[in-house]
């Protein structure tokens, strides 16, 4: 009996999570999935009776559609400059963090980490503000440089920069503190070699640091590139997807088709061709991963 109880013992110690996430994660899943096959709107919620099963007719109107189309454009725009961005950042500053003397490099830490902690929303407006064409402080400095004003969040291109730029900027505290950590695991005897054999600081980032990141750096990676795929918040507070959809990512997409036009089925349908991309695009870095290790 006590054999038993001890076998079953790690399970009920798992079960709890892996009740919740069956019941807030992978049945939600399976319920969206059924959701895209059918044409569920507000007033299927309320009656089931008038659902119906329509098959892929969702996915082929999703496809087709022009603004699915440049949300995707858009959101591979994000991902493209976004991504490697934050990569090089945050790693920048976690190496300026890492290997710098002064005392105020430890204030950096809590300087660069704070925005991380900050409620995207109220930073979002917030940057609304100063990005605006006539009062924001960044067309002020301008001014007083003698530039002409720049129409941050007025025109397609620029937009799409401007929301870069404000997600960069909150991205890059909780990286570095990833690239910190990973930093600090790497243990000095291995610079010290380095400097005896004459090594210069160049030469020790890129044989020793860079390499022994390569964990961190992939790590980042993923989870960055996930979460610039996912790209919500900023675009549906500071520009609503505009001007002229220059700035509506497939998140955004699907919120507006689901929860402002109630067409559930078809953001399900949405929802599920973003669920696959990010599932493959994952899929081809841990591959590339795997061969750089086996090399």
């Amino acid at each position: 009996m006590k054999s038993f109880m001890a076998n079953k013992t790690p399970y009920f110690f798992i079960a709890p999570a892996i009740i919740l996430l069956t019941m807030f994660s992978i049945l939600p899943i399976f319920v969206a999935l059924i959701i895209s096959f059918t044409d569920i709107d507000l007033a299927g919620i309320a009656d089931w009776s008038t659902i119906s099963f329509i098959g892929f007719e969702n996915y082929k109107e999703v496809v087709s559609d022009p603004i699915f189309v440049k949300s995707i454009l858009n959101t591979l725009f994000y991902v493209v400059f976004g991504v490697p961005l934050v990569i090089i950042c945050s790693l920048g500053i976690a190496l300026l963090i890492n290997f710098g003397k002064a005392r105020i490099f430890k204030a950096f830490r809590v300087i660069f980490y704070m925005p991380s902690i900050t409620n995207v929303v109220a930073v979002a407006v917030v940057w609304s503000y100063l990005y605006n064409p006539q009062l924001g402080l960044f067309n002020y400095v301008l001014k007083l440089l003698d530039l002409p004003a720049v129409p941050w969040l007025q025109d397609p291109t620029m937009a799409k920069v401007s929301l870069i730029a404000l997600a960069l900027w909150r991205a890059i505290g909780i990286n570095m503190i990833i690239f910190l950590a990973a930093l600090q695991g790497i243990p000095k005897t291995y610079y010290e070699a380095a400097q005896l054999d004459g090594a210069n600081n160049w030469k020790q980032l890129t044989k020793i640091t860079i390499p022994l990141l390569r964990y961190a750096i992939f790590f980042v990676s993923i989870t960055t590139m996930i979460g610039w795929l996912q790209f919500f918040e900023e675009p549906f507070v500071m520009t609503n997807g505009g001007p002229l959809d220059g700035t509506t990512s497939v998140a955004l997409f699907i919120y507006r088709n689901g929860f402002q036009f109630s067409n559930f089925g078809y953001a399900a349908a949405g929802s599920f061709i973003l669920f696959i991309a990010i599932i493959i695009i994952t899929m081809i870095q841990f591959k590339l991963q795997n061969k750089q290790q086996d090399y």
